[in-house]
C-alpha cells in the first residue's frame, strides 16, 4: 500500500513537471498545470488520491501564500496610492460582490452561498496580471497603475473574507448575528494582539536569529512564525491564513523582508502547487460535462460583468475611455484567491459541490484566456474606441521605488567601502539600494534613513527582489573571496548588461574575477576606496572634473568621508564609529541649540542633522533641536554611548 502511494506521488510529480513545461511553452500560467495534474490524478481521472488526502498539506500552501502576501503588503505604497486603492478598488469589490451575489440569490442560492459566490467572482488574479503587465512594460502606464490599485485592494479584502467564512459556517444551526459580531470582535482583538506581538517581540527574535548567521535557523524561524500565528487564529475559530497574513505584514516593514521572501519562496511554491492540485481534484468531469452549457454561460457572464463594472467605475471617475477599457479587460478573469475561498466554502459546507465545480471550471477557463486578453487589451481598446489615447492618459506614471530609476546602483555589502560609495552617490543624487548581512549595521543605517536591506547577496531570489535586472551598475564590496565570487557570478547572470565593479584586498585573483564577468576590479586601501568611488561616479555619468575636485577635497580634509562608519556585530572598536541618535519627545536635548551641547567634552563630532528627510551638514551653532531629529555622531564607541545618554537623558 505504501509502495503504491510512493509510486502514485512520483507519477503525479512527473505529470506536474510535464504539464508546467508544455503549458509554459503555450504562454499559460503554471497554476493551470497544477489544476490539470489534480484532474488527472484525482477522482475524475486515475483516482490515485482524493481531495481530502492532500487537503492538510495543501492548506499549509495557503498559509505560506498569505504570509508572503503580507510581506509584500507595503503600507507606505498603499498610502501613496490610497485614492485609487480605496476608491476604485473598494468600489469594484463591493459592486461586483453585490451584483454577482444578487444574481446568484435570484437564481435560487441561499444568502450565505450568494455572498461566497459574489466574493469569489469579485477577485482577479494578482499573479497573472502583474506578471504580464511587467513583461509588457505597462506597470508605469495609467492602466497599469489602475490595475495595481484594484488588485491591492482585492488582496486586502481577502482578510475580512477569511474572517467571515468560518463565522458563516453554521453547522446546521441558524446563523446568529450576535455570533458573527462576536467573531468579528475576536478577529479584531486577535489582530491587535498579533500587532503588539509583532511590534515588540518579532523584531527582537529575528535580530537574534540573524546574529547567529545560520541560514537553517533563519528558514526554520520563518516557517515557525508563519505556522504559529496561523495556528493561533485557528484556535480562536478564525482562518489559519489570516494569522499568517498578519505575521507577514508585521515583518514586511523590517530589514529582513527580502531575506524572508527568498527563504520561504521554495516552500510556498511547492505547497501552493499541492493546493492547486487539490483544487483540480475537486473538478468532477461528469459534472463538467453535465453542466457544460451552464459553465460556458457563466464564464461569458462573469467576464463581461467584471469588464462592464470596472469600465463604468473608471468612466465615472473621469478616466479616458481607452484607459478604462484596457484596465477592465485586464481585470476580467477570476483570481487564484477565488480558489481559496471556494475550497474553504466547500470545507465549511457553505457551498454545494456542483456550484463549486462550475465556479472552479469558470475560474480555470478565465485564467487560461487572460494572458491573451491582457496582452491585447490595449489593441482591443483602440479598435473598440478608435484612435490612440493621449500619451498623458496612457503613460501617466506612478511613484516607483528607487530600484526603477535610470541611474540605479546596487551595492552588495555595507562595510566601510560600501558606505563610502553610498555617501558619494547621495551627494550626486544617484539612486542606490544596498544589501548587507549584518543585522546591527542594517538596523543602524535604516534608523538613519538609508536604503539598506538585510539579505544574502549570494542568493538569486534576493537579487531579483532588489531589482538587479534593472540596475545600471552593481558594486561588490565584500572582503571574503568566496562571497565575492558567488555574488559576481549571480549578478552577471541576472544583469548581463550592467557594469559590475568589484573590490578586493589585493590583485591576486584579478584575472579570475574579470573572466567571471567583472567590468573592473579595484584593490583595497583608502586610496583604493577613492578610486572605486571615482569609477562609480564616472560610469554613472558624473563629469570627470567634478569627480577629481571631490576626491582632492577629501584628501585635503584628511579623508573625512572615510572615517566614521555604522557599527556592525563584528566591529573594530579602535575605529571611529558613525551612529544615528533619534530624539524622542522626552529627550533632554530637545529645544536646545547645537552650540549648547558640549561636543568636545563628550568627545564626539556632530556630522549632520536630518529632519523630515532633509540633511543639514554641518548644522549651524544656532540650530534648535526638535523631536524626531536624527543626529549623526562620529566618535569612539564609549564616547558615542556617553553622548547618546547625555542627549536623551541629560
Amino acid at each position: 500500500m505504501e509502495h503504491n502511494m510512493f509510486i502514485h506521488i512520483l507519477f503525479m510529480l512527473v505529470i506536474a513537471i510535464v504539464s508546467i513545461a508544455v503549458l509554459g511553452r503555450l504562454g499559460l500560467p503554471a497554476i493551470l498545470a497544477y489544476l490539470l495534474t489534480g484532474v488527472i490524478s484525482g477522482p475524475s481521472g486515475l483516482h490515485w488520491f482524493t481531495q481530502q488526502q492532500v487537503h492538510f498539506v495543501a492548506e499549509l500552501g495557503v498559509v505560506l501564500l498569505m504570509f508572503t502576501l503580507g510581506l509584500e503588503f507595503s503600507v507606505p505604497r498603499l498610502w501613496s496610492m490610497r485614492r485609487t486603492v480605496f476608491g476604485l478598488g473598494s468600489a469594484q469589490v463591493i459592486v461586483t460582490t453585490f451584483i454577482a451575489g444578487g444574481i446568484a440569490y435570484l437564481l435560487g442560492q441561499n444568502l450565505v452561498a450568494a455572498v461566497v459566490i459574489g466574493s469569489a467572482i469579485a477577485l482577479s488574479s494578482t499573479a497573472i496580471v502583474l506578471k504580464l503587465m511587467n513583461e509588457q512594460g505597462w506597470l508605469r502606464r495609467r492602466h497599469g497603475e489602475l490595475s495595481i490599485s484594484v488588485l491591492l485592494f482585492q488582496d486586502l479584502a481577502v482578510v475580512p473574507m477569511l474572517i467571515l467564512l468560518p463565522l458563516l459556517a453554521s453547522d446546521g444551526t441558524p446563523m446568529s448575528l450576535n455570533g458573527i459580531l462576536y467573531g468579528l470582535l475576536t478577529g479584531i482583538l486577535a489582530f491587535i494582539g498579533l500587532m503588539s506581538f509583532g511590534k515588540w517581540v518579532l523584531p527582537r527574535i529575528f535580530d537574534e536569529v540573524a546574529r547567529s548567521r545560520s541560514n537553517e535557523l533563519f528558514v526554520l524561524s520563518t516557517l515557525v512564525v508563519a505556522l504559529v500565528t496561523g495556528a493561533f487564529t485557528q484556535w480562536l475559530g478564525l482562518s489559519m491564513a489570516l494569522g499568517a497574513f498578519i505575521a507577514g505584514m508585521l515583518l514586511g516593514e523590517s530589514q529582513y523582508r527580502r531575506q524572508l521572501e527568498a527563504d520561504i519562496r521554495p516552500f510556498r511554491d511547492l505547497l501552493m502547487g499541492l493546493f492547486f492540485i487539490s483544487i483540480g481534484m475537486l473538478l468532477d468531469f461528469n459534472l463538467v460535462l453535465q453542466y457544460w452549457w451552464q459553465i460556458l454561460v457563466t464564464l461569458i457572464s462573469v467576464v463581461v460583468l467584471k469588464i462592464v463594472i470596472v469600465y463604468g467605475l473608471l468612466k465615472l471617475a473621469g478616466e479616458h475611455a481607452k484607459v478604462a477599457l484596457s484596465t477592465a479587460i485586464s481585470l476580467g478573469q477570476v483570481g487564484e484567491f477565488s480558489f481559496v475561498l471556494l475550497a474553504l466554502a466547500v470545507n465549511y459546507q457553505l457551498l454545494d459541490n456542483e456550484i463549486s465545480t462550475i465556479l472552479v471550471a469558470v475560474a480555470v477557463i478565465s485564467m487560461s484566456c487572460s494572458p491573451w486578453l491582457i496582452r491585447h487589451s490595449v489593441d482591443i481598446a483602440k479598435k473598440l474606441k478608435g484612435g490612440k489615447p493621449s500619451k498623458a492618459m496612457v503613460e501617466q506614471t506612478v511613484i516607483l521605488p528607487a530600484s526603477e530609476d535610470d541611474d540605479f546602483v546596487v551595492i552588495l555589502g555595507y562595510g566601510r567601502v560600501g558606505q563610502t560609495i553610498a555617501r558619494f552617490l547621495k551627494t550626486e543624487a544617484i539612486s542606490y539600494i544596498v544589501l548587507d548581512l549584518d543585522p546591527t549595521r542594517v538596523t543602524e543605517s535604516r534608523a538613519a534613513g538609508e536604503p539598506v536591506y538585510f539579505g544574502d547577496a549570494c542568493k538569486m531570489g534576493i537579487l531579483k527582489r532588489v531589482g538587479i535586472r534593472q540596475a545600471s551598475m552593481v558594486v561588490v564590496t565584500f572582503a571574503e573571496e568566496r562571497q565575492t565570487e558567488e555574488a559576481l557570478a549571480l549578478s552577471r547572470k541576472l544583469a548581463p548588461d550592467a557594469k559590475i565593479l568589484v573590490r578586493t584586498r589585493d590583485d591576486s585573483n584579478l584575472t579570475e574575477l574579470k573572466e567571471a564577468g567583472a567590468t573592473q576590479v579595484i584593490p583595497e586601501s583608502l586610496e583604493g576606496s577613492l578610486m572605486l568611488v571615482s569609477q562609480v561616479l564616472y560610469k554613472c555619468g558624473v563629469p570627470l572634473p567634478r569627480i577629481i575636485k571631490r576626491l582632492e577635497s577629501e584628501r585635503r580634509n584628511h579623508y573625512q568621508y572615510l572615517h566614521g562608519f555604522f557599527s556592525g556585530t563584528e566591529t573594530d572598536f579602535t575605529l571611529d564609529l558613525l551612529h544615528a541618535v533619534s530624539l524622542s519627545t522626552s529627550a533632554s536635548s530637545v529645544g536646545k541649540k547645537v552650540a549648547d551641547i558640549p561636543w568636545s567634552q563628550l568627545d564626539v563630532e556632530l556630522r549632520a542633522v536630518r529632519r523630515k528627510g532633509a540633511e543639514i551638514e554641518p548644522a549651524p551653532d544656532d540650530w534648535v533641536l526638535r523631536r524626531n531629529d536624527i543626529l549623526m555622531l562620529v566618535g569612539k564607541p564609549r564616547s558615542i554611548e556617553k553622548a547618546e545618554d547625555y542627549l536623551l537623558q541629560g
